[in-house]
């Protein structure tokens, strides 16, 4: 038996998410399915995060047990030959020991929300970006970002399903620059709560387009209260960057 790291890059739009659902297609089924065509076996692939539907994912680590003696090079062509036309990628894979886990030997996690900050929509980004037609103002949003780095009680930016023992987390970064027409947000953190992101993300954009005040972030974490959200941003802009590993 080997132990597989996968490191998988996939277009949201057409999955519930990651992790397996009965009502609807996912990134996990796609790839559980694709092993078991090519192995005869039953697998789970277990990966570094959960994303909702519609999120992307540039290099998502997952871990997959497998009987059959097989090249890293074999595995990677024989899952993205059987994974078409699902839009999923596998762009590596490599034995790891027994005892490596993608999701539970992970130390951090990186995001990256894409805002597409012009009057007309896009046409080649369509799906992957959010659309805000209206200026923002990306100085304004940087300093309202600054207020939610260290560690805090993300209770307000947390989703009312999350499953996370605690709504403590340390976020160890939450950069937003202006690059063109795009405004890019970057996070990172050991991990998230769900909905974190774009919850975060949401209320920035009421900061970019004035209407709130930088300062009105930290008010909303203090109240450790849902109902002091602004909003969450929708899922099409997020992407999954990288899980970081020692």
């Amino acid at each position: 038996m080997t132990r597989w790291r996968l490191t998988i890059e996939y277009d949201g739009r057409p999955f519930m998410g990651w992790q397996r659902q009965d009502h609807g297609p996912s990134v996990q089924q796609a790839v559980e399915d694709a092993v078991n065509r090519m192995t005869d076996e039953k697998v789970t692939v277990h990966g570094a995060g959960r994303t909702d539907a519609g999120v992307h994912a540039l290099a998502m680590s997952a871990h997959v047990d497998i009987a059959k003696k097989l090249t890293a090079h074999r595995l990677r062509e024989g899952l993205n030959a059987l994974v078409r036309p699902q839009p999923v990628s596998v762009l590596g894979a490599e034995p790891v020991p027994d005892d490596w886990h993608a999701r539970f030997s992970c130390v951090g996690r990186r995001y990256l929300y894409r805002i597409l900050n012009r009057r007309a929509p896009p046409a080649l980004d369509r799906g992957r970006v959010w659309h805000v037609g209206s200026p923002l103002d990306a100085e304004a949003m940087a300093q309202g970002a600054a207020m939610l780095v260290g560690r805090h009680d993300f209770t307000t930016f947390r989703s009312a399903h999350c499953q996370s023992d605690s709504p403590v987390k340390t976020l160890d970064r939450l950069d937003v620059r202006r690059k063109g027409d795009e405004i890019l947000i970057e996070a990172a953190a050991r991990s998230f709560l769900h909905h974190q992101v774009r919850s975060m993300v949401g209320c920035l954009a009421l900061v970019g387009r004035g209407q709130w005040a930088p300062d009105d972030i930290k008010t909303a974490l203090d109240a450790r209260d849902r109902s002091a959200l602004g909003f969450n941003a929708p899922p099409n802009g997020l992407h999954f960057v990288e899980a970081i590993y020692p």
